[in-house]
């Protein structure tokens, strides 16, 4: 049975979600916590890192930790144009949050660096992660960007930031397509009863399920 761990750095989740002694990272955090997940990674053998989409709170330490463990890393092609410059999607936001989260997040895509790095897997709609020991399937979730990705397990489903729980549960406050976040988020609704394990925020049930 797969067994997901939720590491927390700053506002942003990483996770180690293993199954019968192999394990996968998701996302990687900022580098002031490098340190800290190369450890956990090491700790539970990781083999493969799986990026959500491609931005930089996420990714900026994918570079330093497939280097040090020599694994690849796995995303969507659809979010590589994002790795030279996160600002190659543009984002919006409606609401007063996601305006500051927005502010925020600008500000942070022209001051931070984002080492280079060529995923060697991209990951598509349907496809498992058996071979590397681990019971998931990817899941495509675009709008917040437009290769957002999840992955689906007997445990629950995660998310990146399709969906966030900064301030609250919500549909995530920034999107480069909004009417494609809509469909994701509806889609999510109709897997049902599973927890949600964010990209920020603690999990919580699946509150967005279509009721029977």
């Amino acid at each position: 049975m797969t067994e997901i761990h939720r590491l927390i750095c700053g506002n942003v989740n990483c996770y180690i979600v293993t199954d019968h002694g192999n394990a996968i990272l998701v996302d990687t955090g900022r580098v002031r916590h490098r340190d800290m997940v190369l450890e956990k990674c090491r700790k539970f053998g990781v083999g493969l890192i799986v990026l959500t989409h491609g931005h930089l709170d996420h990714c900026q330490n994918a570079a330093y930790l497939a280097g040090r463990l020599r694994i690849p890393i796995a995303m969507s092609e659809r979010d590589e144009n994002l790795i030279p410059d996160n600002r190659n999607q543009p984002l919006s936001a409606k609401t007063l949050p996601g305006k500051l989260v927005l502010a925020a997040s600008l500000a942070s895509f022209e001051k931070d660096r984002l080492d280079a790095f060529v995923p060697t897997i991209a990951l598509r709609e349907g496809e498992s992660l058996a071979s590397y020991g681990v019971d998931a399937k990817v899941i495509e979730l675009p709008g917040h960007t437009d290769g957002s990705i999840g992955l689906e397990t007997e445990t629950g489903l995660l998310v990146g930031d399709a969906l966030m729980n900064l301030f609250y549960p919500t549909v995530s406050m920034l999107y480069t397509d909004e009417e494609a976040m809509r469909k994701s988020v509806a889609r999510i609704g109709k897997l049902g009863d599973r927890k949600i394990y964010f990209g920020h925020g603690r999990p919580t049930d699946n509150r967005w399920k279509e009721k029977g």
